[in-house]
């Protein structure tokens, strides 16, 4: 048996050729993400271990930030350098500054980095055990009005040693000359952020308060950084903290991590999808094989196989194509890693590497993968093969007998109705509940589809077909289609998930969209918006000079800080209590913004509701700075303006938060043309890039320019399942070409041309592709709206159906179907006539 599994999978070798590649392809895209993640974490962890000293002592803090909004730069006293370098076994010690906010302008005048990444400012060491800078090109700054830069920062933004440079910091503008310029750690590569170092004199005025934001040592010989921790904290006053270096890069490489789990679960479940789809391809192959193979199969029984060993036999070829496919896939998923790598750099965000990582649970998961999921979807084929008689032997017109789609339909229905019900109640629900039902309802209505295709095939293969029914050629092509209903289904439900998939997110696209324009357009009441362009707060210096300009008549600040609130950790926006409402229709449904002086809170409905908040309670807050405890005045509907926590902005300066800006409203004053006020805004804001000018257009125009790109990158990520179900049209014609290889000899005996063969071919494939891109719209359209509705109350408040789009997803299915059929179609029409007809 063993040798006979050998010799027809040999002999199948290109029919099982399109399973294999759809076995790859999602194998791939999993080992591809596990691969360059690793790379990823075992790289960064190098470079921490690598820029750590042996003891690193900071300011303690209520918690540490996880937003990236840099609430605050804390800071310790200086002369507690002396103090840690005074302690037995400290070899050095120096202090450290290094604060977020400090952004490099390049010889083109654009900020440098790549658009969302942090931007540092740091002091210099010329003590190679203590800074992780190394200089490539010429001195450390010693004096103010100097500087130097990292190497990417010089490359990409054109600056060289003599050159003059200019950088904007949370307090004023600088303009300092470069005087060096090197490379972090081994590597120099800093994943698209940038570096500024100062000599430490300069460095400590970009800190809100003299000092260093942390003490590094190195033990002297013989000591542990255990040991040496230790001693620091007994030396040290209270409100301080001592890590070794060793815990430091442990919590540098844990939040790591964390990011990267993100990552890694957003890549793979698009990596599931597309081998989820492969499974139906597989299934498919393995159910024409089987049913082409009656007669081989009957004569194994006749002579002696049991129907486990029938059974086994097929196993044994999936679980071969799956080994086979699994190892390509590790292969092409290390390639995939590397193609990431590049384009991470083509874009900016160029990643230190030290060489690919393949972990071996890498391997084991990608072997398994395409194991298990070739010998799950070939069972049911191999269990109706270990059926057939051995009297089928004897027949020559033998085939096995279909089945009753009468149990499908009722099962099929009741799964899809009970989707339905979870669908139509998911509005009435509230917050996650609302989402699991919609979550629920998708599934099993997707589930229920994929067991109705099959009796859904026979009369909407019909109903397309209609179009072709005026030529004989287009009918027997109609006929050929429906003659299988599911192996038809199984074709179309692969297409069919990955269009559910592309329209639903299609929808909500194009909901969030209209929902933010709405929001701009009811909410917002200002003339101008400024804010970030890589999304990270800037110096109140920039308010200061829109308010200076002749005609604006107002400018209302908004700001954002990290903040812990009943001991979850938030976002928490500040206010001007006494401007927020000339510019922003905030909806308040009780309280007053009069009343966030003195320590109010605001609070969104929502939140309000989850938790059970209600007026005058006192609700434990923590800043960075430490904790407090504020008072709720008001609760108000999220509109998509603002939602969570609001707050003034004197009570984050009484906090003693960084004063930074995250957005400015801007008013003409009554009289001023306010297009007219355009130019002297754009001059007063030119010696800051970092922010842009926007009015109400630009900003929605930015809006939508963001959601489109998440949804290119989502489409170009469900395209491999797309591709799989493609492949699975192809790999059921080129089979189905085989099983009626006499049936085409006949036709062609009688008259039918090449032209006609390939052109019934095609109509078939079409009317599969069609099949199936049908069943995906509708589910994908009731899902965008049933989500929606869901999340309304999230912002999202704007049903919008993208009827373009779904035109432009059910012609390109089409095209699909033409595609897919040229290489069948040409097969088919190159069958010699005489050999067609005499096969058996």
């Amino acid at each position: 048996m063993l040798r006979a599994t050998l010799r027809s999978l040999a002999a199948h070798k290109l029919r099982l050729l399109l399973s294999g590649v759809a076995v790859v392809l999602g194998v791939a895209f999993v080992a591809g993400t596990l691969v360059f993640t690793d790379t990823l974490q075992r790289t960064f962890e190098q470079l921490f271990t690598q820029t750590t000293t042996d003891v690193v002592v900071t300011p303690e803090q209520e918690f540490q930030d996880t937003s990236g909004l840099g609430g605050v730069t804390a800071t310790l006293p200086a002369d507690l350098v002396d103090t840690v370098r005074g302690v037995d076994g400290m070899a050095k010690a120096e202090g450290i500054v290094f604060t977020a906010g400090v952004t490099i302008i390049g010889s083109d005048g654009e900020p440098v980095g790549v658009m969302g990444a942090p931007a540092f400012g740091s002091n210099w060491s010329d003590d190679p055990d203590l800074s992780p800078y190394r200089l490539t090109d010429g001195r450390g700054p010693a004096a103010e009005g100097e500087v130097a830069i990292d190497s990417q920062s010089a490359e990409t933004g054109g600056l060289a040693v003599g050159d003059p440079v200019t950088l904007i910091t949370p307090g004023p503008r600088v303009t300092a000359e470069v005087v060096g310029v090197f490379r972090y750690g081994t590597s120099g590569n800093l994943a698209g952020a940038s570096i500024a170092a100062f000599s430490t004199a300069a460095a400590q005025q970009l800190l809100p308060e003299p000092g260093f934001t942390s003490i590094e040592g190195m033990a002297a010989e013989g000591v542990s950084q255990e040991e040496l921790a230790a001693r620091v904290q007994a030396a040290l006053p209270a409100g301080v903290r001592v890590q070794t270096g060793a815990e430091v890069a442990d919590e540098q490489a844990a939040a790591l991590t964390e990011g990267l789990q993100f990552i890694n679960v957003f890549l793979l479940v698009f990596a599931f999808v597309a081998l989820f789809v492969g499974t139906f391809l597989i299934l498919n192959t393995f159910s024409m094989l089987v049913a082409q193979r009656t007669r081989e199969l009957a004569l194994l029984r006749a002579v002696g196989a049991t129907r486990a060993q029938v059974t086994r036999s097929v196993l044994g070829e999936a679980a071969i194509v799956g080994l086979l496919g699994g190892l390509t896939g590790l292969g092409v998923g290390i390639l995939l890693a590397v193609l990431l790598q590049r384009l991470f750099a083509l874009i900016g965000f160029e990643l230190p590497s030290e060489g690919l990582v393949v972990a071996p649970r890498t391997v084991l998961v990608a072997v398994l993968l395409g194991l298990v999921t070739t010998v799950v979807a070939a069972y049911l084929p191999a269990r109706r093969a270990s059926r057939t008689p051995p009297v089928a032997a004897m027949r020559s017109d033998v085939a096995l007998p279909a089945r009753s789609l009468h149990r499908r339909a009722i099962a099929g229905s009741v799964l899809f109705l009970g989707g339905v019900a979870a669908l139509a109640s998911s509005p009435a629900a509230e917050g996650r509940q609302a989402a699991a039902l919609v979550g629920l309802g998708a599934l099993l209505c997707l589930v229920g589809a994929i067991v109705l295709g099959p009796v859904a095939a026979r009369p909407a293969v019909r109903l397309i077909g209609a179009v072709f029914a005026r030529s004989a050629t287009g009918r027997i092509a109609v006929q050929n289609a429906g003659r299988n209903p599911r192996r038809t289904a199984t074709t179309a439900v692969a297409l069919m998930i990955g269009l559910t998939l592309v329209t639903a997110f299609g929808v909500l696209g194009a909901s969030t969209t209209a929902s933010t324009d709405a929001v701009i357009d009811d909410v917002v009441r200002t003339d101008y918006l400024v804010s970030s362009r890589n999304f990270l707060p800037f110096t109140p210096e920039v308010a200061t000079a829109v308010a200076e300009v002749d005609g604006v008549g107002l400018v209302s600040a908004v700001r954002v800080a990290p903040a812990l609130v009943d001991g979850a950790q938030t976002v928490m926006t500040g206010v001007d209590p006494a401007t927020i409402a000339d510019v922003l229709a905030l909806e308040l449904t009780q309280g007053s913004l009069a009343d966030l002086e003195g320590g109010g809170l605001l609070v969104d409905d929502g939140q309000a509701v989850d938790l059970g908040y209600r007026l005058g309670q006192q609700v434990p807050v923590a800043f960075q700075t430490g904790p407090t405890s504020l008072r709720v005045v008001g609760t108000y509907a999220s509109t998509g303006g603002f939602s969570g926590y609001v707050v003034a902005s004197s009570t984050l300066d009484e906090a003693g938060l960084t004063p930074l800006d995250q957005a400015l409203y801007v008013q003409a004053s009554p009289g001023t043309d306010a297009a007219g006020l355009r130019p002297a805004l754009e001059t007063a804001i030119e010696p800051f890039p970092v922010v842009q000018l926007q009015d109400q257009t630009e900003f929605k125009a930015q809006i939508r320019q963001q959601v489109n790109q998440l949804l290119t990158l989502i489409y170009a990520l469900l395209g491999l399942a797309v591709l799989i179900a493609v492949l699975g049209i192809v790999n059921t014609l080129v089979l189905s070409v085989v099983e009626r290889t006499r049936e085409i000899g006949l036709l062609r005996a009688v008259g039918t041309t090449r032209r006609q063969l390939r052109g019934m071919i095609r109509v078939e494939s079409v009317v599969i592709a069609v099949f199936g891109a049908m069943l995906g719209i509708v589910l994908g359209l009731g899902f965008g709206v049933a989500l929606q509705r869901a999340i309304a109350d999230q912002g999202i408040r704007v049903l919008s159906i993208p009827w373009g789009l779904l035109v432009a997803f059910f012609v390109v299915s089409g095209v699909v179907g033409v595609l897919a059929a040229l290489w069948p179609a040409r097969r088919a029409a190159r069958l010699d006539v005489l050999q067609a007809v005499t096969t058996e």
